[in-house]
């Protein structure tokens, strides 16, 4: 398993968008099947968002201040897309709203997810090189067995709360 920061971003991005066919496909099924996959999107975004607001972006930040305006919009379009986990949290997938909600947010990843890997992660690849990325990368993988794992999670709330305070 590689430890480049990038590579294991881009492996949740993989599973990420796994997860969002199968809920497109399941969007006329039984609200069980939605309510399980949705369960999986906001997991999958709870830890994924957190790894890179704790890590990933704070380092980039501190050694490559060119990008400080992309580090910006990408958390607030975490920011987004915290808001929408809460309330799909709160949702039951019966809601009139809840695959409306979950398409703006797919659609909203999916946009994020776009702009990292085709902009944002090619400059800091060639920025930062291999060592550097594989350093940030362990201390992601350190982090995620105690990374929360629903939106309403105290670490996730903070993060959600940091973004409107910061």
């Amino acid at each position: 398993m590689s430890t480049d920061a990038i590579v294991l971003l881009k492996d949740d991005h993989k599973e990420m968008r796994r997860l969002f066919k199968e809920f497109q496909k399941a969007e006329e099924g039984p609200a069980s099947k939605r309510q399980q996959l949705v369960n999986q999107i906001l997991e999958a975004l709870t830890v994924h968002t957190y790894l890179e607001n704790e890590v990933m972006y704070p380092e980039v930040r501190k050694l490559l201040p060119d990008l400080e305006d992309d580090i910006l919009e990408s958390y607030e379009e975490h920011h987004v897309a915290d808001l929408l986990c809460a309330e799909l949290a709160a949702m039951d997938a019966s809601d009139e709203r809840f695959v409306a909600k979950t398409t703006v947010l797919i659609e909203n990843v999916e946009h994020h997810v776009e702009e990292e890997e085709q902009e944002w992660f090619p400059k800091v690849r060639e920025a930062l090189g291999r060592n550097q990325l594989q350093e940030i990368g362990e201390r992601m993988i350190a982090m995620r067995k105690d990374a929360p794992r629903t939106p309403t999670a105290p670490k996730a709330i903070k993060k959600a709360v940091d973004a409107v305070t910061a």
